[in-house]
């Protein structure tokens, strides 16, 4: 199975800056899209082969999520079941008979950390929910998690100590993700590789490859002998992230 996340930065945008012919190129059988910024009824597209599942913010023009998938789920979950995070339509759950897919976007902290705390309780709340469904079947996480793990995952890791997704808080509480039970494809299988899948709009950041991996593909422990691909495809620009990919040996049913 091929699985695809990405940050669009704006469905509307990226749909005008040739989203579906890219999409269709990459043809997943599940995709996560994050940030959206739609309302219901908003933008409408035709994908006879994909189930939609979408997920809005009561924000309008804010964050946002959707899953397409060539499987039918059991079961489609909106949120992580805590109202306070989940008004933000930041997450999509869809149960398989082998798996759970959980398509998430995590809270920016903010330039000056003003949402710092609220991300910290939203890391916290997220783990526990993950590793709930864990304890029943494994997990797939895909998504924006707006934090840069480790120095290597960001091109200037002094200039950005205590910058929103390099913060102590962060990369502490990924890192109890991680040790929840679940494995950073990407990192496992290109420990060495300086590569991002984020870049500022500003100073042709993305020309001179001033980024940020801010996007992870996670397995439970139970998927890493599944694994046979994890890449960031930093050649499609219709955003200021690119899309990453997941290949596993795995069936959804």
């Amino acid at each position: 199975m091929k699985f695809v996340s990405w940050n669009v930065n704006g469905f509307r945008r990226c749909l005008r800056h040739g989203f579906l012919d890219t999409f269709l190129d990459l043809d997943p059988d599940i995709f996560g899209m994050q940030d959206t910024r739609l309302s219901p009824k908003e933008v409408k597209i035709d994908l006879t082969e994909y189930y939609q599942y979408w997920n809005f913010s009561e924000e309008k023009r804010y964050d946002g999520a959707a899953v397409f998938t060539k499987i039918k789920p059991l079961a489609v979950y909106n949120g992580i079941g805590i109202p306070e995070f989940d008004r933000e339509g930041r997450t999509i759950t869809l149960e398989f008979l082998k798996f759970y897919y959980v398509n998430t976007f995590a809270p920016y902290a903010g330039e000056q950390l003003q949402r710092l705390d609220f991300r910290v309780m939203w890391a916290q709340a997220f783990r526990n929910y993950v590793t709930k469904l864990a304890n029943n079947k494994p997990v797939i996480i895909g998504g924006d998690m707006s934090v840069a793990h480790d120095e290597i995952d960001l091109a200037e890791p002094e200039k950005n100590k205590n910058h929103a997704g390099f913060t102590g808080d962060e990369r502490k509480e990924f890192t109890e993700l991680l040790n929840a039970g679940f494995e950073d494809t990407f990192r496992t299988l290109h420990p060495k590789d300086e590569a991002y899948t984020y870049w500022s709009r500003y100073d042709n950041a993305r020309d001179k490859n001033i980024g940020e991996r801010l996007d992870y593909f996670l397995v439970s422990h139970a998927l890493t002998d599944k694994v046979e691909g994890s890449d960031i495809l930093n050649n499609i620009d219709e955003s200021d992230h690119c899309p990453i990919e997941l290949n596993m040996d795995i069936k959804a049913e």
